[in-house]
């Protein structure tokens, strides 16, 4: 529905409305996930799944299984790469 701002017809100049803000001036920042799973792990850090499945195993990066799925822990994925930015510095 669009609704006048004016009470002047469009041929006088009135401007049309739309009765709600446009999407986006609404629209939330995207929300960051807290886990991933491990194919979208791969993709994210560029590591290989050997590598992934490596570094899982000696703990450097957190895994929470839920049920059958292992999902990788973001905030694990961030410290890693950090410490690896701290080492070459």
């Amino acid at each position: 529905m669009i609704r006048r701002t004016t009470n002047s017809g469009p041929s006088e100049g009135g401007q049309l409305a739309l009765p709600f803000a446009p999407k986006s001036s609404l629209s939330a920042p995207p929300i960051e996930p807290f886990t991933v799973r491990t194919t979208e792990a791969m993709r994210i850090t560029g590591l290989r799944r050997s590598k992934l499945y490596e570094l899982i195993a000696s703990g450097d990066i957190e895994v929470v299984k839920i049920g059958r799925c292992s999902l990788v822990v973001v905030a694990s994925l961030r410290a890693l790469i950090e410490q690896a930015r701290s080492r070459t510095l």
